[in-house]
Formats: structure tokens, sequence, C-alpha cells
């Protein structure tokens, strides 16, 4: 049998109805360097919001290291969007040599190319000091002079740049630009500013002439602190060593308020958004597909909390699950109304206390719930469970 207790915890962000505003191109930032079988559902159920894959396919780190990332190509042909090949320059190479960084990302366009994929561009990301902008400006003239006319190329773009005299120059060396406006730049302002992300955004709209989009992000790091030195940020890798995290998470709600803002008055040249990154099934620092797409789809966003109790002869497995379309933090407390318990326990992240007839479960650490996810929380076995008498306390 099958008892479900409906528990609401509903976010809005407006009323009950939305103002119409014109869409903006929606594309994805795919940037695991291991491709898994996760890959698989989550580029289909990304395909009708997404209009385009950014595609990590080669990193370059100091001391002349070149790292391909294991894409799928079968997978990449099979989806079928515009493809774009995204090269990282680590900014901490001391120098960079244009003959070796254009034989390598020649060697992967051919690459790509052998194995079926057909390329709508190339995207370099470096995050260059604006003291090297001029260097890096003639490696991309280069590089842009070197590749296929037919190919676009571009570059993600940091908002520190916009106090260099030497911008202009470099926006003109490539045909698009991709403005990041996400980095822990301070741990304690978070990982995402939608006032500063705006300002940066209308800023950039009055230097580059040419097509720009926003790099927005749709996940958490946490940060691991050091004795006196800046904090180590930790991403969708975790890092072997101990010491207290502080988890950072870009809000959804902040999120899908700038893109109600940009559709509505979106600052010249802005041709789309680009998120940063491709949820899977198993990131556990990224946010739900369902969230991500709810957000760039401009949806009301609501989590919708509930208990459901799987139960056969008085045993009663305890779950909660999410119905809304945004992922929510596990609830601090839940309780249940229950009779003649004669054996209960909290499974992990809760702890249970159990009196007459009542059943506590009490979060002991932090953990969020994905929107259409659900989790078991402990087991009960009991006469009779209320299912009037449930309380979700977040």
């Amino acid at each position: 049998m099958r008892f479900i207790v409906g528990l609401l915890i509903g976010v809005l962000l407006a009323g009950c109805e939305q103002d119409e505003a014109p869409a903006l191109d929606q594309q994805l930032y795919v940037w695991q360097r291991q491709w898994t079988s996760a890959h698989e559902p989550a580029l289909r159920d990304s395909r009708d919001d997404f209009s385009t894959l950014r595609v990590l396919a080669l990193q370059a780190f100091p001391g002349e290291r070149w790292s391909r990332a294991q894409v799928n190509p079968a997978l990449l042909k099979a989806d079928g969007r515009p493809l774009i090949a995204v090269i990282r320059l680590d900014g901490q190479l001391q120098s960079l040599e244009q003959k070796q960084v254009t034989a390598q990302i020649l060697q992967v366009i051919a690459d790509w190319q052998a194995q079926g994929l057909t390329l709508s561009g190339v995207e370099i990301d470096h995050d260059a000091g604006t003291a090297r902008l001029p260097g890096y400006a003639q490696l991309l003239r280069d590089l842009r002079a070197t590749l296929p006319p037919s190919l676009p190329l571009s570059i993600t773009a940091l908002p520190a740049w916009l106090d260099s005299v030497h911008l202009p120059a470099l926006l003109q060396s490539v045909d698009s630009s991709v403005l990041q406006v996400h980095a822990v730049s301070d741990p304690r302002l978070g990982l995402f500013d939608p006032k500063q992300a705006l300002k940066w955004a209308k800023a950039w709209a009055r230097v580059s002439d040419k097509p720009f989009y926003l790099a927005l992000p749709a996940y958490g790091v946490a940060l691991l602190d050091t004795d006196g030195g800046a904090p180590v940020v930790e991403s969708e890798v975790q890092l072997e060593r101990g010491g207290q995290r502080r988890e950072l998470l870009a809000d959804p709600l902040q999120l899908s308020q700038l893109g109600k803002t940009l559709r509505e008055d979106p600052p010249e040249h802005l041709a789309g958004l680009i998120w940063f990154r491709l949820p899977l099934a198993n990131d556990r620092r990224a946010w739900s597909l369902t969230t991500l797409r709810a957000v760039a789809r401009g949806d009301l966003l609501s989590s919708h909390l509930g208990l459901s109790f799987e139960g056969q002869a008085g045993l009663y497995d305890i779950q909660l699950e999410n119905r809304g379309n945004l992922d929510s933090p596990w609830p601090a407390q839940i309780t249940l109304k229950a009779q003649d318990c004669t054996g209960a326990d909290a499974l992990a992240g809760y702890s249970l206390q159990q009196s007459a007839n009542l059943l506590t479960f009490t979060r002991l650490r932090d953990g969020r719930l994905p929107a259409g996810g659900q989790r078991a929380i402990g087991w009960a076995r009991c006469a009779n469970i209320d299912q009037g008498g449930s309380h979700v306390d977040p």
C-alpha cells in the first residue's frame, strides 16, 4: 500500500500570471572531461530548450601539458545541435606558443571531423591578465587567419577586461565573445551577483559592436579553508583533502529574475545566454535539468515537498519527494504522527527522536533534493501513520 502526503513549500517569483517577453537564445556548456552513460539522457532531455552545445574539447596546462576531453562523438552526432569546440588555455600559462596552440586546435578539428562531427565554431577560453591582452589578441588574429573563414571564432571574456584600453582591439580579432559573469572573487559575496552581472553586460555592450553572450551559472562550489591563504575552490571533482567546506550555490530565483530583465530590455548586441554546465544526474553541485529548463523558459519556480510512505504489514519506508520545478534544500525537520511504533530509524543525513505517537526527523547536514527527485529519510514499523498529521519545517 502507498500513502502520499502533499506538503507544499512554494517559492514563487511573481503572481499567478506571467508577462510574455521575447525569448533569448539559450545554449549549454558541456564541461565534463570524461563522458559517461549519464550524458545520453541529459542531452536528450535538454534538446528542446537549448539550441547549441559548447563542448570542452581540449585543455592546455602549465608545463606544456595538453589534455583531450573524452567526448562521445556518437552521442554528439546523434544529438544534431550546432556544436562549438571549446579550447581551454589555463590562465597560469607563462606564455602562449602560437604554433603549438594552432597545431593542437587544428588537430582537434580534424579529429572531430574525421568522427563525423560538423563544427559550428571554435571558442577559446583563456583567463588572461589585462597586461597580457595585446599578446592574446595577436594570437587570436593569427588563429583567425589560419582557421577556415566559414568557421566562427569566439572567446570567453572577463569583466576585468573592461578597464583595458586593449579590449576593443581584442574583440575585433574574433567573431563573438562570451562574457563570464560568475566566479568566486569574494566568498562573502557568493558565486553570483545579478545586479553586478547586469552592469557588466551593459558595459560590455558599449564596448563591443559584435554579438556577445552571457555565461551564467547553474551550479555550486565548495570553498575549503586554508591556513591564512585564499580558500581552495572545489567544483565538480572532489578534492582529496580535509577541512570544512562552505557551499556556494547560484540561486535559480536570482537567475530567473535576471533572465526576465534581459528578455524585457536586452543590452545591445546581446545574442543569448549560455549556461554552465549541462547537469548530469550524478552531478551533486549542479542544478537539476528540470530547474535549469524552468529558469531558461522563464517559468514560475516552486518547490513542492511531499512525503510518501511505502508500507507492507506495518513496515513503512518514508520518502521525501520534490514534485515542483525548483531544487529544494532538505527540510530542517519532519514530524510524523504515528501510533504503536515498535521500531524506527533515520537514514543518512537525518536523526530520529521518537516519543509517544510522534516521530521527529532532524536534519544533520545540508543537502538538496532535485526537482522531480526523491530521497529515503527513514523507516518505521507502526500500527498506523496519520496521513494528515505530518509536518515539514523548511
